[in-house]
C-alpha cells in the first residue's frame, strides 16, 4: 500500500527499482485497473518518469478473479495478482495521455454531464409535484419549463392560487418575467389555466408545506441550468482548439455531442477505421453461441457510456435535420425492411465511419459522398 501523494509515489518507485535489481530486469511495465479516479495521478507521474503504464479493464479482472483460486472472493492482494496476470497475457491497453485540448474538453464534458443528470432529477421532482397538486397543468403547457410556465409555478402554482386572481392580474405578474406576456395569447392562457383549476382533482392537504419544496426546486433548477449554460459556453470557446471539431460540426452535430465524441473518441484522424470509434463506445457487436445454440447478437456496451449516448442522440438529431440521414433511414426502413431501431444502429455505424474518413482526409461533410459506402 502507498499513499496518494508524492511520498507514496516515490516509495512505489523505490519498490519497483528494488524488485528490478533483485530480479535483474531492465524494463518495467506498471499495470493498473482503470476504475475510479485513484489511478490517474500515479499513472501520469509514472509516465513523466519514463515508466510505461498500461490499463486493465475492470471487467477483465472481474471475469478472471476466479481463475486463481476458484473462488469469487475479492481482496487487494488477489486483485493485484489478477491484474499482473492479465498484463503478462497482454490483456491491457496502453495509457497514453491526450493532448491538453482533449483533456480539457473531456473535463468539461464529464462535469457537464453531472449537472445534466442533476437537472433531470430536479425536473422529475417538479413533475411529481404537479402530478399530485395540479395534474391538469400540462394541458396548458407543452413545456412546463418555458418562461411563462416557470413564472406560473413560482407565483401561483396551485389551483387555489389561480382562482384567486383575475386573468389580467396573471398577465401582469407574467410581465415581471417576460418581455411580452399579454396580448390575446396571454389572456387566453390565463383563462385556460383557470378553467383547468376549477376542475382539478389535485390534492390540497399540506399544500403550503409542499409549495415550500417547489420554491426550492425551482431555485435549484435555475441554478443548475445556469451551470449547464456556462459549461456550453466553455465548450464553444474551447472546441475550435480541438482537432477535427469543425469537421464533426459540419455534419450537423450539436456542440455538446461534438465535444463528447472528441473527448472520449480522441483524435479521430489517428483511428484506422470507424469501427474503432464504435468499440470505444461499446457499440461493437457480440454473439453468444454454443453447439447448436445460436444466441442473439447484441451490443457489448464495453465502452464509454457518454460516447455511446451522444453518438445515439446525434443520429436521432440528424434524422430531424439532415436530409441525407433522413433518406438513408427511409431506405433502410422501406426498402431493406429494417425496424426503425435497427436502422438507427446501422446509421450510428455509418456516422462513425464517416467521421473517421472525414478526419483522415480533412474534409467536411458532403451529402453526395455520404450516400456512397465509405471505406476507411
Amino acid at each position: 500500500m502507498f499513499s496518494n501523494d508524492i511520498g507514496g509515489f516515490e516509495h512505489f518507485e523505490r519498490t519497483v527499482q528494488k524488485l528490478q535489481k533483485m530480479h535483474g530486469m531492465n524494463d518495467v511495465i506498471v499495470g493498473m485497473e482503470s476504475t475510479g479516479h485513484y489511478w490517474f495521478n500515479i499513472a501520469n507521474w509514472l509516465m513523466k518518469r519514463g515508466i510505461d503504464v498500461v490499463l486493465v479493464n475492470p471487467m477483465t479482472t472481474k471475469r478472471n478473479k476466479e481463475n486463481r483460486d476458484n473462488s469469487p472472493s475479492k481482496n487487494d492482494p488477489k486483485d493485484a495478482l489478477v491484474i499482473a496476470d492479465a498484463v503478462s497475457r497482454g490483456f491491457y491497453t496502453l495509457f497514453s495521455p491526450k493532448e491538453d485540448a482533449f483533456r480539457r474538453i473531456r473535463v468539461i464534458v464529464t462535469n457537464r454531464e453531472h449537472w445534466v443528470v442533476e437537472s433531470g432529477r430536479i425536473e422529475n421532482r417538479i413533475h411529481r409535484w404537479l402530478d399530485i397538486r395540479f395534474p391538469e397543468y400540462r394541458k396548458a403547457f407543452d413545456d412546463i419549463f418555458s418562461i411563462r410556465s416557470l413564472a406560473t409555478l413560482r407565483r401561483f402554482p396551485a389551483p387555489s392560487d389561480l382562482l384567486q386572481l383575475a386573468p389580467e392580474q396573471m398577465v401582469k405578474i407574467w410581465g415581471e418575467y417576460m418581455a411580452r406576456p399579454g396580448g390575446l395569447r396571454g389572456k387566453n392562457k390565463a383563462i385556460e389555466l383557470q378553467e383547468l383549476a376549477r376542475r382539478s382533482v389535485g390534492d390540497s392537504v399540506a399544500l403550503e408545506e409542499d409549495k415550500w419544496e417547489l420554491r426550492h426546486l425551482l431555485d435549484e433548477y435555475e441554478r443548475v441550468r445556469q451551470i449547464i449554460d456556462e459549461a456550453d459556453g466553455m465548450i464553444e470557446k474551447l472546441l475550435p482548439e480541438v482537432p477535427c471539431s469543425d469537421l464533426v460540426r459540419s455534419v450537423g452535430i450539436s456542440l455538446p455531442a461534438t465535444a463528447a465524441i472528441l473527448a472520449f473518441g480522441g483524435d479521430l484522424s489517428q483511428l484506422s477505421h470507424g469501427n474503432q470509434l464504435l468499440r470505444k463506445a461499446g457499440l461493437n457487436l457480440a454473439e453468444r453461441s454454443s453447439g447448436k445454440y445460436k444466441g442473439k447478437i447484441k451490443l457489448t456496451k464495453r465502452g464509454n457510456s457518454l460516447l455511446r449516448k451522444h453518438l445515439y442522440f446525434s443520429v436521432f438529431h440528424l434524422l430531424s435535420h439532415n436530409h441525407t440521414f433522413q433518406a438513408l433511414h427511409a431506405h433502410n426502413v422501406e426498402v431493406k425492411r429494417m425496424t426503425k431501431m435497427q436502422s438507427m444502429m446501422k446509421l450510428i455505424g455509418k456516422l462513425a465511419r464517416m467521421l473517421v474518413v472525414m478526419a483522415k482526409e480533412g474534409q467536411t461533410f458532403s451529402a453526395d459522398k455520404a450516400q456512397l459506402p465509405l471505406v476507411a
